[in-house]
């Protein structure tokens, strides 16, 4: 198998283009400042991904920005330390703030030159937009939890983006979900039969950080630390 065997990259965003782990852990700040003892970043970052995932599940038509609003209440609650409601709505909109990967923008730009570029990610759209402009990108489709009505790892979601495609002209064979949770995007990938490349953005890092641990370790069919690897092998492969 090969990276030039595709004609579509489905991407997803948070953890993978965008850095949502510095944006988050900097937007919970003003929480965790209050937090005694304090707290390292991986064990904010998973208290995190335990609420976001347990709310996600209770509540899939929830758009995100509202979601993570009370995620923040919920950490607060575990944390015994006060949190008023409009901090809480802050965070929720703290997305428009969080960082690109500094090798995304460069990463899709080139690749756009040789697939078509596809989001299927759990954020709101007023959300991503907001993102969207940090990657510089026109992507050929964008997928929201909010369109779908449900969250990652729902094989709805998936479901949806592969009917979708197919009105792009686009087959299961054609695709490479390209994506860094192994949780939210290999393991449903998987179910569905696609082929997947993780882009390990946490190789340096231990445990599963802001996504739920997936037990065992999916199947993937390439494996990068960064999107610029991902470019690199792919310029390699072309001349070869």
């Amino acid at each position: 198998m090969r990276l030039s065997d595709f004609k579509a990259l489905t991407f997803d965003c948070y953890g993978t283009l965008i850095d949502w782990e510095s944006g988050m852990f900097e937007a919970l700040k003003p929480l965790t400042s209050r937090v005694s003892p304090a707290l390292s970043r991986d064990q904010v970052l998973e208290a995190h991904a335990r609420h976001e995932s347990s709310q996600q599940l209770s509540t899939p038509a929830m758009i995100y920005s509202e979601l993570l609003a009370v995620v923040y209440k919920r950490l607060a609650e575990e944390w015994n330390v006060p949190a008023p409601w409009e901090e809480c709505r802050a965070y929720g909109t703290s997305i428009k703030d969080w960082p690109a990967f500094p090798d995304s923008a460069e990463a899709l730009a080139y690749l756009k030159t040789h697939y078509r570029l596809c989001i299927l990610s759990n954020v709101d759209n007023a959300s991503f937009a907001h993102s969207n402009r940090r990657l510089k990108i026109a992507f050929d489709a964008i997928y929201t939890a909010q369109d779908i009505g449900s969250y990652k790892p729902s094989a709805r979601n998936f479901d949806y983006m592969l009917e979708k495609l197919k009105g792009l002209g686009l087959r299961r064979p054609d695709i490479l979900h390209t994506a860094e949770s192994l949780f939210h995007d290999h393991v449903p990938a998987n179910a569905h039969g696609l082929a997947s490349c993780w882009i390990y953005r946490r190789h340096d890092k231990q445990g599963f950080g802001a996504t739920m641990n997936p037990g065992a370790i999916p199947k993937h069919d390439f494996k990068f630390n960064s999107m610029a690897d991902l470019v690199a092998a792919h310029r390699r492969e072309l001349a070869s």
